[in-house]
């Protein structure tokens, strides 16, 4: 069991939130919960200098989108309308569309961890492979979409609810072939290693959402909070650990300077993963293209409701009677309220700020030099600041 703050402070016993990290005054917001710090490993996780997250997104959507939308467009022409639309290219019926396919975080990984190891040159290379792992999260999107049932995704109705359950799958798994495909026919020296992990990643990535499904089925008492962990590195750090080990790869890094990189993505990713799941329960509609309050809704064991439940406090009791019951119309605020005041929030916001300095240690590893290691640390500060 966990401890969890008294009724007054409302905060971890022996986890002090971190000085910068108070929670914002709007319900809806996720923003700055990790302290700000000055440029240096001595001063903490902010980015030196230079570094904008906005613009490495920017550069790196730019370099990848070319080979992603060529990949795509091999595809029968059934599985490439449903992977358009999924992507935010094309409309239902076909005609063009404004969309962007996301943030486009995992592939900026790959790109700025290889040119913080090998400079321009590893970058221009491993476009090829920040599009295969940029498909292999998208394949996990449309999977995910139908088994959790969700109806929205970026704004609009998500694919599986447009083409249909059975389109929506093996749109995915084309997705995932053309990831393997792309570094299969890539001549770089590294691509066997980066698709031999990514292969493995893809294995953990489906392990990690079969135990998901299975703790949904769970009654709310028999979850603990390090099964949840260990899904959520599973589900979400995985990957972005592989990113950063990829993009290692294709510069030329040795084997603990790419170890050392796959740890920092697992702890950026669960620390993702944790802001997530409070944007999930608290966020703004508007800025998520999601109902609010839907994970709840559809009983989900997030991080900061499993954190609730296993406080030992009444809140949790309460929130486990409430859990076990189907949904009710309008509950979903009092559902909030009740996992706030059990300590979940709070919770998930001093682990998020755990994980961050967890992961900047591995970079520091990886990557001796604060300034060489500057944009993979804008990413990771910006998945973690983010409100939607």
């Amino acid at each position: 069991m966990v401890e969890f703050m008294t009724e007054t402070t409302r905060r971890p016993t022996g986890v002090p939130r971190p000085a910068g990290a108070e929670r914002p005054a709007g319900p809806g917001s996720a923003e700055s919960l990790l302290p700000r710090a000055a440029p240096g490993w001595a001063g903490g996780p902010a980015a030196p200098d230079g570094h904008d997250a906005a613009v490495i997104l920017e550069r790196s959507r730019a370099s990848v989108d070319p080979e992603l939308r060529a990949a795509v467009a091999s595809l029968p022409v059934s599985m490439r309308r449903i992977a358009r639309y999924h992507f935010g290219w094309e409309h239902a019926d076909g005609t063009p569309a404004a969309g962007n396919g996301g943030k486009a975080i995992r592939p900026a990984l790959v790109l700025t961890a290889a040119t913080a190891l090998g400079g321009p040159p590893a970058r221009a290379v491993a476009a090829r492979a920040a599009a295969a792992v940029e498909l292999v999260h998208n394949f996990t999107l449309l999977h995910d979409d139908v088994m959790d049932r969700d109806v929205t995704r970026r704004h609009r109705p998500t694919a599986w609810t447009v083409f249909g359950e059975n389109d929506a799958i093996l749109a995915g798994d084309a997705l995932q072939a053309l990831a393997l495909g792309l570094l299969a026919e890539n001549p770089h020296p590294a691509s066997p290693a980066a698709a031999a992990r990514l292969a493995g990643c893809v294995v953990e990535l489906c392990e990690g959402q079969r135990t998901d499904t299975a703790l949904e089925r769970r009654a709310p008492g028999e979850v603990t909070l390090a099964e949840v962990l260990a899904m959520a590195e599973a589900k979400t750090g995985a990957l972005l650990g592989c990113a950063c080990a990829v993009g290692g790869l294709y510069a030329g890094a040795g084997e603990e300077e790419v170890e050392a990189l796959d740890a920092f993505g697992r702890q950026a990713g669960l620390a993702f993963q944790l802001i997530d799941d409070v944007i999930g329960i608290w966020g703004d509609p508007a800025r998520t293209g999601k109902p609010a309050g839907a994970d709840l809704t559809a009983r989900k064991k997030s991080l900061p409701v499993v954190a609730a439940l296993t406080s030992g406090t009444p809140d949790a009791a309460e929130l486990a009677e409430l859990y076990a019951r189907p949904h009710q119309e309008g509950e979903q605020e009092y559902l909030a309220l009740v996992v706030e005041r059990a300590g979940g929030r709070d919770w998930a916001q001093a682990q998020a700020a755990d994980r961050m300095a967890r992961a900047v240690a591995d970079l520091a590893r990886a990557v001796p030099d604060p300034a060489n290691a500057g944009g993979l640390l804008a990413l990771a500060e910006f998945v973690t600041r983010r409100s939607s």
